[in-house]
């Protein structure tokens, strides 16, 4: 090895430029071109690249020095092999090499025949992902069939699972499966390939002797892409995971990008010390720039998390196992949704909570006296429908309180339609099924409905349509206990009634105290849509209407 000078080289009709960030230090290793040292005039930056391979043994500047071309900017000991040469075959070398991949690419994807009739009355179909009513982005939790199973039309191909429930994708039509295109934990969105399927058509037979010939190509043809696909999704996504968090800077971190990715951050107000390159050797490129800023303002959109969005430093836990034995558990996907649904809530809500007591002794012994009915129908009277039926007439009454609230636009968008959510306590976690139009419907057909839908919330069988739309929120307590508490608005609504245990009281009648069932009543709301005078007019009509039933009906 032979020591050698590292200059500045040309700089373009530059004169003097000050040295704005240093990127390697003595002992470091590098190759032909990498860069040094970055430089920036009063209309550039521009990195000073290395004049070839080997070791660097002294860096003689220092970040805010001025240089100029020809100035010995350090020391480095050059490769036996001269490095230099090697490396700018490289890149030809993998270009080429890229090239003839994708040549090879296009002739497999060529070959790959398309779907079209077979012989014998049969045709093939690939089967794809429907519209998911709004969902994306699902992972594949079981897949119901095999290669070579006959299914009919509907049988349940794969089974997905959202936040918040599991659903099945049917077959759309009758045949033998045959390649399956997906795995257990992929995820799926609307229009991707599932399967293929021989489908047999009417009055002829599936000709099994020609499959193989048309498999072949086509896993010929995927074989090949998938080794170089794979990591280029990896790195096409790694720049904007979905809710990523992204660690405060290093002090003296590297960053390797180029002077127009440089120009590109500061435009943007972007912290190159926050953004993962996705480039050779970890190179940030401007693409990174771009999904970083992307993915910061969807989460300060979203408000998801707490330190991106709300403005809130996190909380640094300490470690729990300096205490005693501990054990970590992933969190599922429907607590996790949860909790940035509450922690959003409670961040942009100003909440406010009023308290009541609903007397509901005659409504008790009209419900208990319609038990024999409700064995006849089927169904089961239990006070949540007259809660919906009070809460349904209160909206209708007091509309301020049927609103949600554009802040962007600062509108008010004010319902003609009454929905009502109810808090669904459930195995896996807390889910809250709508009841469409509850003031249409009486009070068979409000039980029927609840009990239903609070069923399919504890088998994950919900839809998406099912869960959303509402107006306002019932959570109650009752048949667990407690007094009172305050249940956070499900923003975009402007208000949920909290219902605790009922419980005998003494009242007073003006002559003697009566032993009253009364129920606790909490209803908390977004003050920016609601005021206080409003709450207590609200609460106070559903004691009303809960007190006296008959007022129900007018």
């Amino acid at each position: 090895m032979s020591e050698q000078e590292i200059k500045v080289p040309d700089l373009g009709g530059a004169d003097e430029v000050e040295v704005i960030e240093i990127t390697v230090s003595a002992g470091d290793s590098v190759e032909a071109e990498d860069p040094i040292l970055t430089v920036e005039s009063d209309k550039a930056s521009v990195e000073l690249p290395s004049p070839g391979a080997g070791k660097i043994t002294k860096i003689t500047v220092k970040v805010g020095d001025k240089v100029k071309e020809g100035d010995v900017v350090g020391m480095m000991e050059a490769s036996a092999d001269g490095g230099g040469s090697d490396d700018s075959k490289k890149e030809p070398e993998g270009k080429a090499e890229e090239k003839s991949e994708a040549k090879e690419q296009e002739k497999s994807e060529e070959s790959k025949p398309a779907p079209k009739k077979a012989s014998g009355g049969s045709r093939k179909e690939t089967v794809k992902v429907p519209a998911l009513d709004g969902f994306d982005n699902v992972p594949v939790i079981e897949i119901n069939v095999a290669e070579g199973d006959t299914i009919e039309a509907d049988d349940p191909l794969v089974t997905v699972e959202s936040d918040k429930a599991t659903m099945e994708i049917p077959s759309p039509y009758s045949g033998k499966v045959g390649k399956i295109l997906v795995s257990e934990g992929d995820k799926l969105s609307e229009g991707h390939e599932l399967l293929e399927m021989t489908v047999q058509e009417e009055g002829g037979e599936s000709e099994d002797d020609s499959e193989p010939a048309s498999e072949e190509p086509a896993k010929e043809a995927k074989s090949e892409p998938e080794s170089e696909e794979k990591p280029k999704q990896q790195v096409e996504s790694a720049p904007e995971p979905q809710g990523a968090t992204y660690e405060p800077p290093t002090p003296g971190a590297k960053v390797h990008a180029g002077p127009a990715v440089r120009k590109l951050a500061r435009e943007l107000g972007a912290d190159l010390a926050r953004i993962k390159g996705s480039g050779p050797k970890s190179r940030i490129i401007k693409d990174d720039v771009h999904a970083y800023v992307k993915s910061q303002l969807k989460q300060a959109q979203q408000g998801s998390g707490v330190a991106t969005g709300s403005g809130i430093p996190g909380v640094k836990l300490p470690d729990f196992s300096q205490f005693g034995e501990v054990k970590r558990e992933a969190m599922s996907r429907m607590m996790f949704a949860t909790a940035n649904n509450m922690q959003r809530s409670w961040l942009n809500v100003p909440h406010v909570t009023q308290f009541e007591d609903a007397d509901i002794t005659d409504m008790e012994d009209f419900r208990k006296a319609q038990k024999a009915a409700g064995e006849k129908k089927g169904v089961k009277m239990t006070p949540l429908p007259f809660l919906l039926k009070a809460c349904a007439t209160a909206l209708a009454e007091l509309p301020q309180f049927n609103v949600s609230l554009d802040m962007e636009r600062k509108e008010v968008v004010r319902k003609k339609y009454i929905h009502i959510g109810i808090a669904v306590d459930t195995p896996n976690g807390l889910m809250v099924p709508v009841i469409k139009d509850v003031d249409k419907k009486g009070l068979w057909e409000l039980a029927a409905e609840s009990a239903e839908l609070a069923q399919k919330a504890r088998d994950k069988q919900l839809k998406p349509a099912e869960m959303q739309g509402a107006c306002f929120t019932i959570t109650s307590l009752g048949g667990i206990g407690g007094t009172a508490f305050t249940p956070i608005v499900n923003t975009p609504e402007v208000a949920i009634l909290g219902v605790s245990k009922a419980a005998m009281k003494p009242v007073w009648d003006g002559k003697e105290f009566q032993p009253r069932l009364m129920l606790p009543l909490s209803l908390s709301y977004d003050h920016r849509a609601v005021n206080g005078a409003d709450a207590a007019r609200f609460t106070t009509v559903l004691s009303q209407l809960l007190g006296d039933i008959r007022s129900l009906l007018l």
